[in-house]
């Protein structure tokens, strides 16, 4: 049995490493007013409320909240804590239960996509070159309409206005809408690049938690910025 010491670390947590917005209100300043909840899209799925997270975790129920679904539930388009009065950092307070999740209890494909990502720099695993002939594919094929004749797509191209992450639905999926940002930059006359490896855009990491891949993602963007010596980043997500 552990100590009234070790519960009290254990019970604040989230509290501790989800600090607010404004950092010098302490998350005790939430009102209970339930802002955070009529501006909450997922409100009533499946029992989610984000003031009951709150009040849950000010109650120290962390252990509660990490072995429930309800943290994945929430999309973290962060309209809670622009709405709360108090500026609590809601979404950081997600990302926090979700980072004290054991890896192999991730709901989904999700951490299977972050190993994947890891492995391979896409949450999809395709290999390198299957991923070039796809985007030489597409790119062939819009080449044939009436306006884009000789189009291609520059990959790893030095110097290049505009480094195009991808979201991995674009080149698995959804190819079509690969051709319409082309299309865009191809009218504009953008000066842009696709990177051969690494390309995945969508960072899983961020979204379950696991902040030491997300910095390696992030990283290996940054390094296409500076290898390639690019100063614009066009980010899917």
């Amino acid at each position: 049995m552990g100590t009234d010491t070790e519960t009290k670390r254990k019970q604040s947590a989230v509290k501790e490493k989800a600090p607010l917005r404004p950092v010098e209100s302490p998350m005790d300043i939430c009102l209970g007013c339930g802002t955070c909840s009529a501006g909450c899209a997922m409100t009533g799925v499946d029992g989610f409320d984000p003031r009951k997270i709150v009040r849950k975790v000010l109650m120290g129920r962390d252990a509660e909240l990490v072995g429930s679904k309800l943290p994945w539930i929430c999309t973290m388009c962060g309209k809670c804590e622009h709405a709360c009065p108090m500026g609590i950092n809601i979404v950081n307070m997600i990302r926090t239960l979700r980072g004290m999740v054991d890896r192999d209890k991730v709901p989904g494909m999700i951490q299977k996509g972050v190993e994947l990502c890891l492995e391979t720099g896409n949450n999809l695993g395709l290999p390198a070159e299957d991923f070039t002939f796809i985007i030489e594919d597409v790119a062939a094929e819009m080449a044939e309409e009436p306006g884009f004749e000789g189009f291609t797509v520059p990959i790893d191209k030095k110097g290049a206005n505009l480094l195009h992450t991808l979201h991995n639905k674009l080149v698995n999926t959804q190819n079509e809408d690969l051709v319409h940002w082309w299309k865009i930059f191809h009218m504009a006359g953008e000066d842009f690049t696709i990177p051969s490896e690494n390309w995945e855009g969508v960072n899983w990491g961020l979204f379950s938690g696991d902040d030491e891949s997300m910095k390696i993602v992030v990283g290996r963007i940054v390094e296409h910025m500076d290898r390639l010596e690019i100063k614009n980043l066009m980010y899917p997500e």
